[in-house]
């Protein structure tokens, strides 16, 4: 009974030892744990080490792509595009630019006109405004000024309709007229161009791109 009581009085006085710290280089396990400085002390170049909030790598990332920009010459139709591909092959580095290409739907239009008598174009507006007929001037089509547009189309049966509806609200003179055919049209795109070749992609001045290389158009 004895010598269990002795056994267990030294364990005890052991233990004290220990979480004292007194045997941590006895024993090799450190009372206190990996805690600091002694971790800090341990660390290679610790002074280069910064703590950044989830708002600062937000915006460090945000400054970073903000440096790349989108640039888009065109668009070109099946001709256009073969010359300006062969004028950016022979001054862009290789990879650096694509072509893309879109499907442009046909437009059609419900138009009256063409009036050259200001008068009939303004008894016109006048028989439109009062049966509720919305309409406005024709614009960005010499040939077809001055006259009035009704409406806007992208197939060819829901302009034949909207002018029979207007025909049967005893409206005369409409005209289904087609102001595009469909087409397939190409631009040249450098999606993420640097600094440096942003500034050599907008230097560029060749007849074959037309007006050039300008921001890429913003997609819904």
């Amino acid at each position: 009974m004895r010598a269990l009581v002795g056994l267990l009085l030294l364990a005890n006085l052991l233990f004290f030892a220990w979480s004292q710290g007194w045997l941590d280089e006895v024993s090799g396990l450190r009372a206190s744990g990996d805690r600091e400085p002694e971790r800090l002390s341990r660390q290679v170049r610790p002074e280069s080490l910064r703590v950044l909030t989830p708002q600062a790598v937000a915006a460090a990332a945000s400054a970073a792509e903000g440096q790349l920009a989108c640039l888009q010459a065109g668009p070109f139709d099946a001709e256009g595009i073969a010359a300006a591909e062969a004028a950016v092959s022979s001054t862009l580095p290789s990879g650096t630019w694509t072509r893309q290409s879109v499907e442009q739907p046909a437009r059609w239009i419900l138009y009256m006109g063409r009036y050259t008598n200001p008068d009939a174009l303004q008894r016109k507006e006048q028989e439109l405004a009062r049966v509720r007929v919305p309409f406005e001037p024709m614009r960005n089509a010499s040939e077809l000024e001055p006259g009035l547009l009704l409406g806007r189309y992208t197939e060819r049966d829901a302009a034949d309709a909207a002018l029979a509806r207007l025909t049967q609200r005893g409206v005369q003179g409409g005209r289904v007229l087609a102001l595009a055919q469909p087409a397939t049209l190409h631009v040249l795109r450098v999606e993420r161009a640097d600094p440096e070749l942003a500034q050599k992609v907008t230097a560029l001045r060749l007849d074959a791109l037309g007006r050039g290389f300008v921001p890429c158009a913003k997609q819904n």
